[in-house]
């Protein structure tokens, strides 16, 4: 295929496509807003899974570097109800198939892996717009632009290039994270490193739809926090989160009841809190075919955090690589090839996404 692929973002989804594509011998070209690889901390942990993820990975021939990168005993699970009860305390035996990466060192291997200049730093989009001659013309806030014959929509949430495709936006969802930090938790936070264990903790109201404390240990001796709330926008528009006493006081202050070492993991933490309302594309989010530009990952199918979005997005860019390999010098049967597959899985887990599962639901899903 002598058609030179261009790539919208740097993330997770982006640079599968961009490494899958290198394996096939298909040059690609990766823009990225960031500035630099190291210019952000990239996120906390991901449970990258056998179904999914992992066929991404093997798509990009790097299964033994992510074997390097897996947090042993992770996969462990604490869940308990906030009156106490137990519901799951499961051990992490090294038999499951949801391993523990860190998501900055998962696309650290990814970019390690790429020829070197393949991403270009510091080139956010402005905007984007099909040309008289069917090509696609992107504009970036340092003055420069590119015109491409194949343009694929990585940027996430809020990309500017879908609206070459659909006039979908996201929504609010109607719920967020409140996201906090502990570090040095064995020496610093005992208490709370006991109570968390080695993997993922969760306590839940009967009615987790509600509200929930989910804690996973990272790296290291660090313990990255979730407070999930279900409230409009409006009321969390109504907390200074610049002012990091009172934001955590009002968080708080819904948990009301709740133990206070189950608390500790907000009134305690080493950050302030940061607010992660949740937004969605519409369910079953499609669109007709557009010559030469196509989506992965976010961009084309946002929804609530369940646990699937990395995955998802990892193995979007991985089967758009391989579509475009089965098809040397037809793109758009390579395309529409890719799309057919992914309209469907959009829709399944659309739904998937939509049901709340209760909390003895997850305790059976975890337990099997």
């Amino acid at each position: 295929m002598s058609t030179h692929v261009t790539i919208i973002g740097a993330g997770l989804g982006g640079l599968t496509l961009a490494r899958v594509l290198h394996v096939h011998g298909i040059a690609s070209t990766v823009y990225e807003a960031e500035a630099s690889a190291g210019a952000r901390a990239q996120g906390g942990m991901l449970d990258i899974h056998d179904y999914n993820g992992q066929l991404a990975v093997k798509a990009a021939d790097l299964m033994d570097e992510f074997r390097g990168i897996v947090l042993e005993g992770r996969q462990a699970m604490r869940f308990i109800d906030r009156d106490g009860t137990v519901l799951l305390d499961k051990a992490d035996d090294g038999t499951g198939g949801r391993p523990e990466v860190q998501r900055g060192e998962l696309r650290r291997i990814l970019l390690d892996a790429l020829p070197e200049g393949t991403v270009r730093w510091g080139h956010k989009v402005t905007g984007t717009r099909t040309l008289a001659d069917g090509r696609h013309e992107v504009t970036f806030t340092n003055g420069t632009s590119v015109t491409t014959g194949l343009l694929v929509g990585a940027d996430g949430a809020w990309s500017r290039v879908r609206p070459l495709l659909s006039d979908a936006v996201p929504e609010y969802a109607g719920e967020a994270f409140v996201e906090t930090y502990l570090y040095d938790v064995e020496t610093r936070h005992p208490a709370i490193a006991k109570m968390v264990g080695g993997g993922s903790f969760a306590v839940f109201e009967r009615d987790w739809e509600a509200q929930s404390i989910t804690a996973h240990r990272e790296s290291g001796e660090t313990v990255h926090t979730y407070a999930a709330l279900t409230r409009p926008l409006e009321w969390f528009d109504g907390i200074d989160f610049t002012d990091a006493a009172a934001a955590t006081a009002r968080i708080v202050a819904e948990y009301a009841g709740w133990a206070p070492e189950y608390t500790a993991l907000l009134t305690d933490a080493d950050t302030p809190p940061v607010l992660r309302p949740h937004f969605t594309l519409p369910p079953g989010h499609r669109w007709e075919r557009v010559p030469g530009v196509t989506l992965v990952g976010d961009a084309a199918h946002l929804s609530v955090p369940n646990g699937e979005g990395a995955n998802l997005a990892m193995l979007d860019g991985a089967e758009l690589g391989e579509a475009l390999a089965a098809h040397p010098g037809d793109v758009e049967a390579g395309l529409a090839a890719y799309e057919r597959v992914l309209f469907p899985r959009i829709v399944e887990e659309s739904a998937d996404a939509a049901r709340k599962p209760t909390a003895q639901e997850v305790v059976e899903f975890f337990n099997r």
